[in-house]
């Protein structure tokens, strides 16, 4: 597998710039010349736009646990492996190794869809010993990236859900929640559902950069006024935080609340295994005179290192220029009135999909 910058004009609507080697990989090819000046006419040569591939799979699983103390649910689920969003800071990014795969292009343009999903989850939910807490949709892949518009999965998911009536949250940065907001308003209604969007930056230059195929902001200001008006409740996520990237938290902020948003939560970029490698790649393709600045100051919140994964600070950092963010965070919400009321959503109305009235007697 080659690790060879893709020229930025091939590039359009990719967040990547390779096709990285994964972590388990026990061979790594690279291009050379041979003499014959084929590498640097190979270069030169137009390249086809990269096209996005499905596979499908059975999953054995709808709902994953989850332990870690610095994650606020207890449990999620994810319709699609990989994503076509692109965003170059993904975390899940490192995942699609476990699949042989490239955590780099391959996992913005090999998807795997959980054609399954509805029924297993619906099997999971129905067992005698399930006991329903807020299941967190979307939180390694978005669960309405463009696929979805085809597939409906997540649709599918939230069609069990308000069967059963069971709570859940989701996460995204996609305009399409709102064709599915037949299911979720009235679910929110009654108290078991709320949804959450990812507003990194207002600047939609930076924003094509950084996660070339999700909606644009003025879209995703549209999506939350849409959900809000519909009378969902509707929080914004202004993660991840990149030092001297994105510069505009507050702006942010100001924007998601006029447009709706009341609850808001951060966390600082954070670059696991594979995704080190291809940030630096992203920042010497897009921002080469300031790389060497914003690496420095990423480590000077991960103790010197591109990444910590400890659970007591992975997800806001350490350090002065971490606490900076953080005070302007707090600062910022408590001005313009965030998370002044917790979204508070209902477990006790819970029934196992397929009763009906007092439940079936088989």
């Amino acid at each position: 597998m080659a690790d060879v910058f893709i020229p930025l004009h091939a590039l359009k609507g990719r967040g990547a710039a390779s096709r990285i080697a994964h972590r388990f990989e026990r061979d790594q090819r690279n291009d050379f010349d041979d003499g014959w000046g084929t590498l640097e006419e190979g270069a030169s040569e137009p390249l086809a736009p990269l096209q996005t591939e499905v596979r499908f799979e059975d999953a054995k699983s709808a709902i994953s646990g989850n332990e870690s103390p610095d994650i606020y649910f207890e449990q999620s689920l994810n319709p699609y492996r990989g994503c076509e969003h692109g965003c170059i800071y993904c975390f899940a990014r490192p995942t699609h190794s476990y699949l042989n795969m490239s955590p780099g292009l391959d996992f913005e343009t090999r998807l795997i869809a959980k054609r399954n999903i509805a029924e297993v989850l619906r099997s999971e939910i129905g067992r005698r010993n399930y006991r329903p807490t807020q299941l967190a949709i979307g939180t390694a892949t978005d669960c309405y990236q463009p696929i979805e518009r085809e597939l409906r999965l997540t649709r599918s998911v939230i069609e069990v859900l308000r069967e059963a009536r069971h709570p859940f949250g989701l996460v995204t940065k996609s305009s399409a929640v709102e064709l599915d907001l037949d299911l979720i308003a009235p679910m929110a209604a009654e108290h078991l559902a709320a949804v959450y969007v990812t507003m990194t930056t207002l600047d939609a230059t930076l924003a094509r950069k950084l996660e070339p195929r999700a909606a644009a902001p003025h879209r995703r200001l549209r999506t939350i006024r849409t959900l809000a008006e519909a009378g969902v409740p509707v929080g914004v996520s202004v993660a991840p935080q990149i030092p001297f990237v994105t510069e505009d938290m507050e702006h942010v902020l100001e924007a998601a609340w006029e447009a709706g948003a009341r609850s808001a939560f951060y966390t600082v970029i954070r670059l696991p295994w594979e995704v080190a490698p291809l940030f630096k790649e992203w920042l010497e393709l897009h921002y080469p005179q300031r790389a060497g600045r914003i690496m420095a100051r990423i480590r000077e919140m991960r103790g010197g290192k591109d990444y910590d994964a400890d659970f007591a600070t992975r997800m806001k950092g350490s350090g002065l220029w971490a606490d900076l963010i953080r005070q302007r965070f707090e600062k910022a919400t408590q001005r313009i009135g965030f998370n002044r009321q917790r979204f508070a959503l209902d477990t006790t109305a819970f029934r196992p999909p397929g009763e009906v009235g007092q439940g079936s007697l088989f």
